[in-house]
């Protein structure tokens, strides 16, 4: 362990182990390697606006060893004058006054340039970086929304949108105080170069330390993440509208809150031990910077009282020195800011580096414009990756064109991970799904999937108007109303969105004003409407009427039964007596084919399917 590691070590009595995300130093560094990436990534946002800052910077960087020039002759200029019998030169003096009223003018204009430049590219360097997050979320597998770890590293990836917005100015900032530093440097040296190393010594001390609790609080953070995502969540889940009814009937408010507390009270008391340590020690080694920092103050006198500078030479040089000691210290703190925001860069990089499995292919054949012999199962099996358990497994069957295919099974049996497959979400693990005798991994992924039209039974409540949330079924038509209102008849829809104040413009859900909030049943039948919306060749309910009356179920499935025709869809349902509609119903049992055939054949079977029907059709007797 090196000395540095020794004098900082910090025992962590945290049942959260945050040291185990700890960062070398070889890793801080190889972080550092993001910095190009970023750079370029933010020119390519903005050219323009970079190059302008850079320029605005690199004059700026260079005022401050003029200020301190013109000030040393102003200063020498008075003491000249001020002796017995000499020439009183004032149009010198005023000049030089006016020179640096101007570079004061002419600084106080560059830093309003610099911090308007600042805004504008990190506005839209988060802005575009958001994007680019949505758009290569879309990319990703649902395997990847539906792992812990993937949500840690996008919650990791999100947070970097917001907080490395300032990360360009950062480094731009860096770039121009060592700019200045070097100036002021080469003047330095030339009167004393062990100046110089003094100036190193008060400042190396303290960015040591400064690093060394900036990587403790990176391994803080990074380690806790998925605790904080439950703090989120909690908080989230105590106080929010779609909640509250279970919270105040099961009396949840204290649990969830004891829990909020138990965590947040944890990650305190870690930040507390971290906190106390950082202040301990950086007051140590500030001590030290400031003691070698007066004692070349001192110096520099002395070589004044003995004659070998003027008092504009004392005031160029304590000047330079004290600026040179504020540049390097926060060239050093600046830099340890980057080096973490570098590391933090590793998670949004990381996010992008993710591929998704499911993609188009390199080379694409069409989508049948119109299928000719429908969809075909062959010995299909899916395994969720890190799972030993097939899902489905050694499943074939064909789905004719124009065919209604009810799948029965109880649940967990394999139904809607059959539906994810067929519309492509996931891709078999073994066997191979086909459309008229060609493998679905063989066509364009978003040509496949305007041609399915899918309504999960955890459809999406989306707090938007209600034209918007039918036109989400084929959203490139949100404009084109006629199809809107007669996707909306079709599904019932009309009849809810009819006693809305607005109508379709209504704002639907509570969560933004004016926002009007609907039953389930009535939510069902917005979320149905987008499946005609979509006008695919391929439907797929999966339990589309779970929170309809039995009256509207009816309705529903008698317009669903001819509006379908010459459509292929598959239906899953728990209710037999939607099920019966179907041509074919398939039953799954243990991921596995189990029975295929008609209603009636199915009863006169005496199989699986007969039993499962007679046991629901006693419920009701």
């Amino acid at each position: 362990m090196s000395f540095w590691s020794r004098l900082f070590v910090t025992k962590n009595t945290s049942p959260f182990d945050f040291n185990k995300p700890s960062v070398s130093i070889r890793e801080r560094v190889d972080a550092l390697k993001n910095l190009p990436k970023f750079f370029k990534m933010v020119w390519d946002i903005s050219p323009t606006l970079t190059l302008a800052n850079m320029v605005l910077r690199l004059l700026r960087a260079l005022q401050p060893l003029a200020m301190l020039y013109v000030a040393k002759l102003i200063m020498d200029n008075v003491v000249a004058m001020t002796t017995e019998n000499a020439p009183k030169d004032y149009q010198q003096l005023l000049i030089l006054i006016g020179i640096e009223c101007g570079l004061a003018l002419l600084n106080d204009i560059l830093g309003r340039g610099i911090a308007l430049t600042d805004g504008l590219l990190g506005d839209k360097s988060a802005n575009e970086t958001s994007v680019k997050l949505m758009e290569h979320a879309a990319k990703l597998d649902m395997y990847h929304f539906e792992n812990s770890k993937f949500y840690d590293k996008l919650e990791r990836a999100r947070r970097q949108t917001l907080t490395r917005s300032s990360l360009m100015a950062q480094m731009m900032g860096q770039a121009q105080e060592t700019i200045t530093l070097i100036a002021l440097a080469i003047t330095i040296a030339a009167f004393n170069p062990w100046l110089i190393v003094l100036l190193l010594i008060s400042v190396l001390p303290a960015f040591l330390g400064e690093s060394h609790f900036n990587e403790r609080s990176y391994s803080l953070l990074h380690g806790w993440t998925p605790e904080r995502r439950e703090l989120d969540y909690l908080r989230y889940t105590g106080s929010s509208e779609e909640n509250a009814k279970e919270v105040k009937i099961f009396g949840l408010s204290n649990f969830l809150i004891t829990r909020y507390k138990f965590l947040s009270e944890k990650f305190y008391q870690d930040n507390k031990l971290l906190g106390l340590k950082r202040a301990v020690w950086g007051s140590f080694l500030t001590a030290l910077a400031t003691i070698a920092h007066y004692a070349t103050y001192a110096y520099i006198i002395y070589r004044t009282l003995l004659g070998n500078l003027t008092i504009g030479d004392l005031t160029f040089f304590i000047g330079s020195f004290g600026r040179m000691r504020v540049l390097l210290d926060n060239i050093f703190t600046r830099f340890s800011t980057i080096a973490e925001s570098a590391l933090y860069l590793q998670d949004l990089f990381g996010f992008f580096e993710l591929k998704p499995m499911v993609a188009t292919p390199v080379e694409v054949v069409p989508f049948p414009a119109i299928i000719q012999h429908g969809f075909t199962f062959e010995n299909v099996g899916y395994q969720y990756p890190g799972s030993d358990r097939w899902a489905i497994r050694n499943l074939s069957f064909h789905l004719n064109v124009g065919e209604k295919l009810a799948l029965v099974g109880e649940n967990g049996a394999g139904k809607t991970t059959l539906v994810k497959l067929l519309a492509r979400l996931y891709d078999p693990t073994e066997g191979r799904i086909l459309v008229d005798g060609i493998d679905l991994r063989s066509f364009d992924l978003e040509a496949l999937r305007q041609e399915i039209g899918v309504i999960f039974q955890d459809f999406v409540r989306y707090q938007m108007t209600a034209s918007t949330n039918i036109a989400i079924g084929r959203i490139e038509d949100k404009e084109n109303k006629p199809r809107i209102a007669t996707s909306a008849h079709q599904s019932l829809a009309d009849t809810v969105i009819d006693k809305l104040p607005k109508g379709y413009e209504q704002m639907i859900g509570k969560r933004f004003s004016d926002g009007v909030d609907l039953s389930g049943g009535e939510w069902q039948k917005i979320a149905l409407a987008r499946a005609y919306m979509r006008d695919a060749q391929l439907v797929i309910l999966d339990e589309p009427t779970a929170a309809l009356d039995a009256r509207a179920e009816h309705e529903v499935f008698v317009r669903f039964s001819e509006l379908t025709k010459g459509k292929s869809a598959v239906l899953i349902s728990h209710r037999f007596s939607t099920v019966r509609i179907a041509d074919r119903i398939l039953v799954i049992e243990n991921g596995t084919f189990s029975e295929l055939g008609t209603h009636e054949e199915l009863i006169a079977k005496k199989g699986r399917y007969a039993e499962l029907f007679h046991l629901q059709a006693k419920g009701y007797q």
